[in-house]
């Protein structure tokens, strides 16, 4: 005898497919409005940030909730007398027990500073659970503990740090999702929660589009186990998220950063140092930005680390382990470098089997134009704190008043940062094209009225303001770092000067 009718097993079903789905894909209102039926309330299918609304929760969720309780139990006792239950029924009704408990102690979640709520939970896991003979997870409750509370966290993380309601922002949040809990995260829940640091992630995008917010969100959603004897987290003891700008360090620096060194390995070298890569715990998440600048060398020893997790310090013979997860960043085509020889491809096919790519800024306003507003109160709300909804009516008026809706924003969500910043303090802002003059300096080209001086610096400051590294601006230009340096130094002292 079926356990559910027709129209509970509609929505024990929808429900089970909502448990397990991607909550910042679409997919998951056709799940809610399955449910729920003509209880659904319609919604936006791209969940996201609002910014008359940043922390609404969806109305659906708390009818689900309503709904699901009283029937959850009354299936619950009907269990108990059906010894010959259906195995995908009962399979079904797990996943609701799942969906259920993990909102019911949501808000616990948020709140609590410790973790006493336990017991309760595992009160309710059983009861609800109560034959490990039936229910493969019965036995389960800290496992599922730890889950609840790492989903609780990746969606913060995700949902705080990628900001905007356009489709291509959305499919940022849903990718970074999956680099937490993969496509399937019944299979990450049952194997894969243990091993996802032995996955890179490899994240590229243009400059200033928010790679290193994407690489904190995913390391700071890290599974952490819970341990129910005494009642906490095994939380990482010391930095769980590691930056790194390769760009900014030379590659003997870079060595000894990440591998650390022993003493009298170099000159300078009066003691021992452990490396990043050393000290990161289990937990936590080495993040490499500027992965294109490494040198060559150094990438035969980062290839070893992602095979085999272990590495030698400088000057030392020793294998050390690795025991974090490996993020990388870059803004260059790693295509092209292979091609010219400057990036290894083994080293790459690697990194690539957890692919991130950030947005412009110039799509995601393509798709939604209102997503503009969205991410102007996100930066002003950075900059002024309490006065963001006073300050925002300012800069967002400004901003539409005065710059072309078409405007490319090439540096991206650091050029609106910055313009954020000038609307706020000069009531102004002048992008480099308009401060430098980009007609009369056009025009001054085709006469022949320019000096080389004039046009290398022109050139190298446009490079520099999309780059954002001197080293990146000389590899394009094919300059030394220094002359790039002297030469967009010289070309912003002159323009300040004429302005």
């Amino acid at each position: 005898m079926p356990l559910f009718t027709d129209s509970e097993r509609r929505l024990l079903k929808a429900v089970s497919d909502l448990a397990y789905a991607n909550p910042f894909l679409p997919e998951r209102t056709q799940f809610e409005r399955a449910a729920l039926g003509r209880d659904y309330v319609p919604s936006a299918p791209v969940w996201s940030a609002s910014v008359s609304e940043p922390d609404a929760p969806s109305p659906n969720v708390a009818r689900l909730h309503a709904r699901l309780c009283p029937l959850i139990e009354g299936i619950g006792k009907r269990i108990k007398s059906t010894p010959a239950a259906n195995p995908e029924e009962l399979a079904i009704y797990q996943d609701n027990v799942h969906y259920l408990l993990y909102q019911r102690y949501y808000s616990d979640f948020i709140s609590s500073k410790t973790w006493g709520f336990y017991e309760k939970f595992a009160a309710d896991w059983r009861a609800l659970l109560p034959d490990a003979s039936r229910f493969e997870t019965a036995r389960e409750a800290p496992h599922f503990f730890a889950c609840f509370r790492q989903v609780q966290r990746a969606f913060h993380h995700i949902f705080d740090n990628i900001i905007g309601n356009s489709m291509p922002a959305a499919r940022l949040r849903a990718s970074a999702w999956q680099s937490v809990f993969t496509h399937d995260p019944r299979r990450y829940r049952r194997r894969l929660y243990k091993r996802m640091g032995d996955f890179p992630t490899l994240i590229t995008g243009p400059s200033g589009t928010g790679k290193e917010l994407v690489a904190r969100a995913i390391a700071g959603s890290r599974y952490i186990a819970f341990d129910p004897a005494r009642c906490r987290f095994e939380d990482p003891p010391g930095e769980a998220f590691i930056a790194v700008n390769l760009a900014a360090l030379s590659p003997s620096l870079i060595e000894s950063e990440l591998f650390g060194h022993k003493r009298g390995a170099f000159t300078g070298a009066i003691g021992d140092r452990k490396g990043w890569l050393e000290a990161c715990p289990a937990a936590g998440s080495v993040f490499l930005d500027e992965l294109g600048e490494m040198d060559l060398s150094i990438q035969v020893k980062l290839l070893r680390v992602i095979e085999t997790r272990r590495f030698s310090a400088v000057g030392d013979t020793a294998l050390r382990e690795f025991q974090g997860k490996l993020i990388a960043a870059t803004n260059r085509d790693l295509t092209v470098e292979i091609r010219a020889g400057r990036f290894r491809e083994d080293l790459y096919y690697r990194l690539c089997a957890d692919l991130v790519r950030t947005p412009s800024l110039r799509e995601q306003i393509d798709d939604s134009p209102e997503v503009l507003r969205d991410l102007l109160l996100f930066m002003v709300r950075r900059v002024v704190g309490d006065e963001a909804e006073q300050a925002l009516a300012e800069v967002d008026d400004w901003v539409r008043n005065h710059m072309p809706a078409e405007y490319a924003w090439p540096g991206n969500y650091r050029e609106l940062e910055q313009c954020v910043r000038n609307v706020i303090i000069r009531r102004s802002y002048q992008p480099m094209e308009a401060a430098t003059g980009a007609d009369s300096f056009l025009s001054r080209f085709e006469r022949g009225e320019l000096s080389a001086e004039e046009v290398m610096g022109h050139y190298a400051a446009l490079v520099y303001r999309q780059t954002s590294t001197y080293e990146e601006t000389a590899r394009r230009l094919g300059l030394d770092r220094r002359t790039v340096k002297a030469k967009v130094e010289d070309y912003q002292a002159r323009r300040s000067a004429t302005a």
